[in-house]
């Protein structure tokens, strides 16, 4: 089986050489950090090595309407499906070279990153550190280390939390994009809870005005259960399919309307439910056509 490391080492090398920032405890003060477009190429010779002809974007006219939004003022938020950890690096590099004004839109664009994406590998976190992002700790992590022999580090959780949603709040009236995985973790197959949308994802609906959702289908990187650099390769058709322009009010209204007919408790995790339900429908249609393409 070919994996990552096995394939891409010396570039692995050559990436985490020229990382400014290969592996970094993360701080209340450091919790947004800047891309290192030097690093772009490199990211980009893995999409365009593995993915097949036929890959790219469907419906990607909706992220130009979002970013025209996020231009006048209105906060936007992407939700894509997560399987791989070239799915951000594939979107990048797909919009950069098919939409107009991609290179623009990728400088607007910041990605939600979790804590252990740059504290657990220092290669993973050189090859993050290639686009903008804020970094959280998710909740799942928080009861992870929730007790008294581990109150230091609980403690520097709640703190890192606090300010990435004061960065988070700042940076989307800049005109800037959010780009968060509502799944928060890549999916294992193993695992189905991986599919499930975090409950915190309502928050983010609930203080954004629009958002468009983005189904993933095609795997350049198959999951492994152990380091993240041991993850397969595969040649595949990879693609982006852009759901139009959702206005979160309106989104959340409905779902949560729908809950209360179904007698559901939780309204949080009713919306984000509908969120990966909507995700999964795109993702189902997509996947039709992505055959046909392979088939041809």
């Amino acid at each position: 089986m070919e994996t990552l490391n096995t394939v891409y080492s010396s570039l692995i090398k050559k990436v985490f050489s020229d990382a400014k920032q290969a592996s970094t405890r993360i701080t209340p003060d450091n919790v947004y950090q800047l891309g290192d477009k030097n690093l772009l190429p490199y990211l980009d010779k893995m999409v365009c090595d593995l993915a097949l002809s036929g890959s790219g974007f469907s419906g990607i006219e909706h992220l130009t309407e979002l970013w025209k939004k996020s231009q006048e003022g209105a906060s936007c938020l992407i939700l894509p499906e997560h399987y791989s950890n070239l799915d951000l690096p594939g979107f990048s590099y797909f919009l950069r070279k098919e939409m107009t004004e991609g290179e623009r839109f990728a400088d607007d664009l910041v990605a939600i990153a979790g804590k252990k994406l740059n504290e657990d590998n220092p290669a993973v976190a050189a090859f993050a550190s290639a686009y903008s992002r804020i970094v959280i700790c998710p909740s799942r992590e928080l009861s992870l280390v929730n007790g008294k022999k581990d109150e230091a580090e609980r403690l520097r959780v709640i703190q890192i939390n606090r300010a990435a949603m004061l960065a988070l709040n700042r940076i989307k009236r800049e005109h800037k994009m959010i780009l968060v995985f509502p799944a928060g973790t890549r999916y294992r197959p193993w695992d189905p809870a991986s599919k499930r949308g975090v409950r915190e994802m309502d928050s983010y609906i609930k203080n954004f005005d629009y958002m468009c959702l983005v189904a993933v289908n095609g795997e350049l990187l198959s999951v492994g259960k152990d380091s993240m650099m041991d993850d397969s390769i595969h040649k595949d058709i990879l693609r982006y399919t852009v759901s139009p322009l959702i206005p979160c009010a309106e989104f959340r209204a409905k779902a949560k309307a729908e809950a209360e007919k179904n007698k559901v408790e939780d309204m949080k995790q009713a919306v984000v439910d509908t969120v990966m339900a909507e995700l999964d429908k795109i993702h189902e249609a997509a996947e039709i056509e992505r055959q046909k393409m392979l088939e041809s």
